[in-house]
């Protein structure tokens, strides 16, 4: 299947929850958890509504909503992309030598939560996706929050959600050398908390550098929001319950590893 690659199916496969079909009647026969990881993935990409998912995917509509709830309650998405960087840590293919801060806005059709009124959108519904990469890029850490919460909120909550990842010599490892961001970042208090953790901030600060002096990492970071919002779902956000929309956000960033695993593997 295209859409899962047997590579991919083989990283999920033992970590999706059992489940017990529900009998009607006679009996019905279970949905083969591959196709629902299918249809959801075709959802996360394509960004059409659970109620125009194509019948070719041999799944309801009902029961490829209901299980990915399911999965998300059980917590599937966080150890699926756990899984992933595990597996580039493993190759050696996460480069530590700095992190990347970044926030990208997101329009809330429906509302929601956590969404509030957007500054820069005439106050309308809206939330923030933020992005923790590495030097290179690749999403380390994915949240959202409201469009009205400052950006700065996030610095410090980004680090601290990143998970031990295995390296391909010695112990897992969970922090970079240096944190980069622009000047929306910048705070006496989120530089002393970084060095407090021997993290090496490099942040604009205002009134005396711009956001330019990231130089050639900015456009690193800014390309990073580029490849989640090529998941069509992530673009407008339909889902009003926080949780399921950043379950489609972990899936969209697992996806985005898992790229790269790929191309170390042909």
């Amino acid at each position: 299947m295209r859409l899962v690659p047997d590579e991919l199916w083989e990283i999920a496969e033992p970590l999706i929850p059992k489940f017990t079909p529900r009998r009607r009647g006679g009996g019905t026969a279970a949905v083969e958890d591959r196709a629902v990881f299918t249809a959801i993935v075709y959802v996360l990409t394509s960004g059409c509504a659970w109620r125009h998912l194509p019948g070719e995917f041999g799944v309801s509509v009902p029961t490829a909503h209901r299980r990915f709830t399911a999965w998300t309650k059980a917590g599937l998405w966080p150890r699926l992309y756990r899984a992933v960087l595990d597996e580039l840590g493993a190759r050696g293919r996460i480069d530590w030598a700095s992190a990347i801060v970044d926030a990208a806005a997101v329009r809330a059709k429906k509302g929601g939560t956590p969404t509030g009124p957007d500054p820069v959108d005439r106050g309308k519904k809206g939330g923030k996706l933020h992005v923790l990469s590495d030097a290179a890029g690749l999403p380390l850490v994915v949240a959202v929050s409201a469009a009205n919460v400052h950006d700065g909120q996030a610095l410090q909550p980004l680090p601290m959600a990143l998970p031990a990842i295995r390296s391909r010599r010695g112990p897992r490892r969970r922090g970079p050398v240096k944190v980069r961001a622009d000047k929306a970042y910048h705070s006496a208090e989120h530089l002393a908390w970084l060095r407090g953790r021997r993290i090496v901030p490099r942040i604009a600060r205002p009134g005396i550098e711009s956001g330019e002096r990231l130089g050639r990492h900015r456009w690193v970071i800014e390309r990073t929001p580029a490849w989640l919002f090529g998941y069509r779902r992530l673009t407008i956000r339909y889902e009003r319950h926080g949780h399921l929309f950043i379950a489609f956000l972990t899936l969209a960033a697992t996806i985005t590893c898992y790229k790269k695993l790929a191309k170390l593997t042909t």
